[in-house]
């Protein structure tokens, strides 16, 4: 065996080896630039999916805007059709109370996609923070103000308007 083999046969032996770290724990100076590489895109790819993941909850919350505004239209449409039609009649009592159940409905629905939108982005947020702080992301930007969650929430008060408009025929659509 020559001497160049020898210090080969040594250097494979297990306990010769250094452990390998994953790349994102490897010092700065340690990462060749295939790896600087690897890990930019990584980070990217992360930052990309929590991007897709938000904008599904944006379209989860729209879902949920879309149904709720039906049942409360339908409800309010329903309601002032038959209290302009007879409005002391029992047949058009039971129908407008058919109505304000529907309205109730779409407010309550709306109610729980409000809440569980902005628990799942607390969530994601949080998360996103916990990446970003492990150096797993960038993270430098914040999420935008959600468009649809402003909807959500215009439409919330629009319901609750015409919820006390049946109750007390008050507010802006009496």
């Amino acid at each position: 065996m020559t001497e160049g083999s020898a210090v080969r046969a040594e250097m494979d032996t297990p306990s010769a080896r250094q452990p390998e770290l994953p790349a994102a724990e490897m010092p700065a100076h340690a990462l060749s630039s295939a790896d600087e590489i690897s890990l930019e895109l990584s980070s990217r790819r992360i930052g990309l999916a929590f991007q897709r993941t938000r904008m599904s909850a944006d379209r989860t919350l729209m879902s949920v805007i879309r149904t709720s505004l039906a049942l409360i239209s339908f409800g309010f449409t329903i309601y002032q059709f038959f209290r302009q039609i007879a409005p002391d009649s029992d047949r058009a009592a039971g129908a407008g109370r058919f109505g304000m159940l529907l309205v109730l409905l779409g407010v309550l629905m709306l109610v729980l996609g409000i809440t569980y939108h902005l628990q799942f982005m607390v969530g994601l947020r949080t998360e996103r923070h916990e990446m970003t702080a492990a150096g797993l992301i960038h993270g430098t930007r914040r999420f935008p103000a959600s468009m649809t969650l402003i909807t959500a929430l215009t439409l919330l008060l629009l319901g609750v308007a015409a919820v006390l408009n049946m109750l007390f025929q008050i507010g802006p659509l009496g």
